[in-house]
C-alpha cells in the first residue's frame, strides 16, 4: 500500500489546513497517511484524527505587542540552527521507520532535505521562497542585498524537491508575486496551481440555518472578522476591531473567530449585533453569508476571501514580510484595502469599513478575480503531481 508523509510548516494553521485537504484526498484512495509538524499546526491536525509526530519548532519572534520581532528573531537565530538540524535528523529517522513512497512539503525544509538525503521523491507547496525583511530594514541596500542572497540560497535548497507547487494565482494576479518572481533559482521548477481551500459545500439551506441561529438580518451589512496566525499576534488586533464594530452596531453586524484550535465551539453574545467563537464551526457559512472580511495577511485567509468573492480588510502582522506583501498586494489588485497595525485604532477600522461598503468597486472587482480561482483548482493539481510521482517510482 502507498505510504504519503506530509509535513506543514507548525505557526499558524494555513499550512496545515493545506495538507489536509490533501490527506483527505490521499485517504480515500486508501493511501497511509502520517503527518510530521509542530506548534498549533501539529494540535489542529491531531484535533482531525491524523496521527502526527512532532520536531522541534523553528520559528518566528513576537513582541508582547503582537508583531514580528527582529531584535528577537535574530537573538534566536542559533536556536534556530539548531532546532533546524535537530529536524532534518529527527526527519531522516521517521522516514526510515515510515518508509513513505512520497513526502509533501508546505513550506519545512528540513522534510524536503531529509527526503533527498534517502532519495525519497518529495513535492513542496510554497507561497514562501524566501526570507523578506521589514520595509524598515529595505532602507538599507545591504538588507536588500541579502534578501536577494537569502532567496536564491533558499530557492536553491527548495529545488532539491521534484516539484515547486505554487498555490496561486497565475500573473499577474499572483498574490505571493513579491515572493515568488524575483527568485530565479526557483523559476524552472515552479508551477501556478491555483489557490487550495476547500471545496465549497455550503447550500443556502446550511447559510439562512446559521444566519438564524445568530439572529442575522440578511438585509442588513454583514462583517466577519476572521483573525488567524500566531497567538501572541491575535488578542490586541481582535479587541480594537471589536471596540470599532460596536461603534457600529446599530449599522452593522459582526462575528469574531479567534481561530484557537482548542477553543469553545458555542458562540457568545457581544454588544450590538456581535457573536465571539473561541473556534468557529460555521466558519464557511459566514464566508459565504458576508459583505467583507476583516483577516490578517496570510495567504490561505486571503485565497479563501478571494475564492468566495469577498472585499477585505486585511491586518498584516507588523514587521512580517510576507503579509506586508500580501496585503498590499490585494490593495493594489483593488479587492479591498491594507491597514498597518501601528495605525490600528478603532477610527481607522470604521472608515475602512465605511469605504468597502459604500463603494462597490471593491466587490465588483473581488467577484471578477473569483470567477479566474473557478478555473484552477489548486488541492487537484496537487493530486495530479503526486500521483504523477507516485506512477512514476513504480
Amino acid at each position: 500500500m502507498v505510504k504519503a508523509y506530509l509535513t506543514p510548516y507548525g505557526v499558524g494553521l494555513g499550512h496545515a489546513s493545506r495538507l489536509m485537504l490533501v490527506a483527505d484526498r490521499l485517504k480515500s484512495r486508501d493511501t497511509i497517511v502520517k503527518f510530521s509538524s509542530y506548534g498549533e499546526a501539529a494540535r489542529y491536525i491531531s484535533m482531525h484524527g491524523y496521527k502526527c509526530l512532532t520536531v522541534p519548532p523553528v520559528e518566528f519572534s513576537w513582541s508582547v505587542g503582537g508583531e514580528f520581532s527582529i531584535k528577537y528573531s535574530i537573538a534566536n537565530i542559533p536556536r534556530w540552527f539548531t532546532n533546524f538540524s535537530i529536524q532534518v535528523n529527527k526527519e531522516i529517522q521517521n522516514m526510515i521507520e515510515y518508509n513513505p513512497d512520497i513526502i509533501i512539503s508546505d513550506t519545512r525544509l528540513s522534510s524536503i532535505l531529509a527526503a533527498k538525503v534517502l532519495g525519497i521523491s518529495s513535492v513542496v507547496i510554497l507561497n514562501q521562497a524566501k526570507l523578506l525583511l521589514s520595509p524598515r530594514l529595505h532602507e538599507f541596500r545591504i538588507a536588500r542585498l541579502f534578501e536577494k542572497i537569502n532567496g536564491e540560497l533558499l530557492g536553491f535548497l527548495w529545488s532539491m524537491s521534484d516539484k515547486i507547487l505554487i498555490p496561486d494565482l497565475p500573473p499577474p494576479y499572483t498574490i505571493a508575486s513579491h515572493n515568488i518572481w524575483d527568485v530565479s533559482s526557483i523559476v524552472k521548477k515552479i508551477q501556478y496551481i491555483g489557490f487550495m481551500t476547500p471545496e465549497l459545500h455550503v447550500d443556502q439551506a446550511q447559510i439562512n440555518k446559521v444566519a438564524q441561529y445568530l439572529s442575522l438580518d440578511r438585509s442588513r451589512p454583514i462583517i466577519f472578522v476572521h483573525i488567524s496566525g500566531p497567538m501572541q499576534t491575535r488578542m490586541t488586533i481582535i479587541k480594537i476591531i471589536v471596540e470599532a464594530c460596536k461603534c457600529l452596531s446599530h449599522e452593522i453586524q459582526y462575528i469574531v473567530s479567534e481561530g484557537r484550535p482548542s477553543g469553545s465551539t458555542q458562540p457568545k453574545k457581544l454588544a450590538g449585533s456581535g457573536w465571539y467563537y473561541e473556534w468557529c464551526p460555521v466558519r464557511d457559512e459566514i464566508f459565504a453569508m458576508s459583505n467583507l472580511l476583516i483577516i490578517r495577511g496570510g495567504h490561505v485567509a486571503i485565497s479563501q476571501a478571494i475564492q468566495f468573492g469577498k472585499p477585505m480588510i486585511s491586518i498584516p502582522i507588523e514587521n512580517h514580510g510576507e503579509q506586508l506583501g500580501n496585503s498590499e498586494k490585494i490593495a493594489k489588485i483593488g479587492v479591498g484595502i491594507m491597514l498597518k497595525t501601528k495605525q490600528l485604532n478603532t477610527n481607522v477600522i470604521i472608515d475602512a469599513i465605511y469605504q468597502i461598503l459604500n463603494h462597490s468597486i471593491y466587490q465588483d472587482k473581488a467577484s471578477e478575480i473569483m470567477k479566474l480561482t473557478d478555473k484552477l483548482n489548486g488541492t487537484d493539481n496537487v493530486m495530479k503531481t503526486i500521483l504523477s510521482s507516485l506512477s512514476k517510482d513504480m
